[in-house]
């Protein structure tokens, strides 16, 4: 019987979805604040210029590549669907993704050094015999 729980993905696995939803989080916080001198920009200041003309679905790009990492890492460190939904959420506002992908990187880490603790994650019965 195995001690790896069954509805995580490999440690592997974790490690590179953790990774691209760290950068992208970053991105996203400051493409945020990026969108939010754009608007100024646009409705405070009515300018029009390359930024205001473009930026806007520049950032929905953006927000979409960081939702998908979210959704990634939440599937494969075995998430429930309300934190996945409150850490998609925070990329709506300044600085939430930030602090969101700090508390999710130390939660991840710390899931897979006690998951992970026994060896690499794979199933005893499933690991190549020494033979």
């Amino acid at each position: 019987m195995s001690t790896y729980p069954q509805t995580l993905a490999k440690p592997q696995q974790i490690r590179s979805a953790l990774s691209t939803y760290r950068v992208l989080a970053i991105i996203a916080g400051i493409a945020l604040f990026v969108l939010i001198l754009e608007m100024v920009m646009k409705y405070g200041f009515k300018q029009t210029n390359v930024l205001t003309e473009y930026w806007s679905p520049i950032h929905g790009i953006i927000y979409f590549a960081y939702a998908v990492s979210v959704a990634n890492l939440g599937l494969k460190a075995a998430w429930g669907p309300v934190r996945i939904v409150k850490n998609l959420l925070a990329g709506f506002v300044p600085v939430v993704p930030w602090i969101a992908e700090r508390r999710n990187t130390a939660e991840t880490e710390a899931l897979l050094s006690r998951a992970y603790v026994a060896g690499d994650g794979t199933p005893s019965e499933e690991r190549p015999s020494g033979r």
